[in-house]
């Protein structure tokens, strides 16, 4: 699966690839992962951008890391496998 990291700002997501599923990671500066999330092909700018300060789901971040999946249910175990392993502060805990 590729990887790609960029700004988590408006201008950054925009540089971000929209043809497959993805596993998102909101980051810190130092790194730390505050929430991840799955989005489906097509719809990779408009979920980030529902993250961005002002929005409803608002998280704070820095860096947002995408990881390309050819399913949407690849993503969806990638994403439950990232969730497991850092425990992010913002994602609803127990899910």
């Amino acid at each position: 699966m590729a990887r790609k990291t960029v700004d988590f700002n408006k201008s950054g997501i925009e540089k971000l690839p929209n043809n497959r599923p993805v596993v998102y990671r909101i980051q810190t500066e130092s790194g730390k992962t505050n929430y991840v999330g799955i989005t489906k092909r097509g719809r990779v700018h408009e979920r980030l951008q529902e993250h961005l300060p002002g929005s409803k789901d608002h998280v704070p971040g820095s860096k947002v890391q995408i990881q390309q999946a050819n399913r949407v249910d690849e993503a969806r175990r990638a994403e439950l496998l990232a969730i497991s392993r850092s425990k992010p502060k913002y994602n609803d805990q127990g899910k």
